[in-house]
């Protein structure tokens, strides 16, 4: 019989184990990344309130969601930078293919961005040992971006010479800076999703009537600062489950067969927040804001 050759090989044949991994591992990268800036936000939003997140009892899928907003603006800018940086490349890789030399301004180019970037790590590196009094995100986005930018003045360097970059003897310190970036990128991010979340909590304590009302009847006298909320009590009854009624009162959060209520006028310092079960114990009606 005659050969009729090798089969064809599909994309999933040989290595399927590396195919495989191939689109896991960065779905698995995403999703946990997208899970821990969820975390971060959550927890900083209901911290404000004197709620913690794990008592909140949030599934992994709802701090997925609640990451949105917080990668928005870093995710926004990072490519905002990246795309500034392919359009400068781009430009100098073009200067320095022509025949004529380069104009004065586009050969100091490399200098000043290295020098700059340096500066920027130098500072970021004494905001990091508190010389200077630097923000949460200051230190990661200056030793970052010092880094970033020095290396990126090393390759405009090279590419206006008509030189490939990296060379060799700068590999190993090439992987050692992309690794600084990266932790860098990961402590900014961190940092913005947890002020964020701090910013958004102040906005919503400040705009309370957002959530929805709420109206608790319950057969038990519920405890409240005095003048928080209304309380209404209802005339001894042997039919009379629910003996009292609380007007006043918000919906902040409801996870895991629980209401988090909070009074309309919560203050930082002396509001509280009361944890009730989403059951039959109580009665509740809600009502838009």
């Amino acid at each position: 019989m005659a050969d009729s050759g090798p089969e064809p090989r599909t994309p999933f044949s040989g290595n399927w184990v590396g195919t495989l991994a191939t689109f896991i591992a960065p779905t698995t990268f995403v999703g946990a990344l997208l899970l821990y800036f969820g975390f971060a936000y959550t927890d900083a939003l209901y911290e404000y309130f004197g709620v913690d997140a794990a008592t909140l009892g949030f599934s992994t899928q709802d701090y997925a969601l609640r990451s949105a907003g917080a990668l928005y603006v870093p995710a926004g800018a990072a490519l905002t930078v990246a795309l500034s940086g392919v359009v400068v490349y781009y430009a100098v890789r073009s200067a320095g293919s022509r025949a004529e030399p380069p104009a004065r301004v586009v050969r100091l180019l490399p200098y000043g961005l290295s020098v700059c970037g340096g500066c920027l790590f130098l500072l970021g590196m004494l905001g990091g040992f508190a010389v200077w009094p630097a923000g949460a995100m200051d230190t990661p986005l200056l030793l970052g971006g010092g880094l970033g930018l020095f290396m990126y003045g090393r390759l405009l360097f090279f590419k206006l010479k008509g030189a490939n970059y990296p060379v060799a003897r700068e590999r190993t310190a090439l992987v050692l800076v992309a690794a600084l970036v990266a932790l860098s990128s990961f402590w900014a991010t961190h940092a913005y999703a947890k002020q964020h979340g701090h910013d958004d909590a102040a906005y919503l304590a400040r705009h309370l009537w957002l959530r929805p009302a709420v109206t608790i009847d319950s057969p038990d006298r519920l405890h409240f600062r005095d003048g928080q909320v209304h309380e209404t009590a209802f005339p001894g009854d042997a039919h009379q489950r629910f003996r009292y009624r609380y007007d006043g009162l918000r919906l902040l959060a409801e996870s895991n067969r629980r209401m988090f209520v909070i009074p309309e006028d919560w203050e930082p310092v002396t509001g509280s927040v009361l944890v009730l079960p989403a059951d039959s114990a109580v009665r509740v009606t809600f009502s838009p804001g």
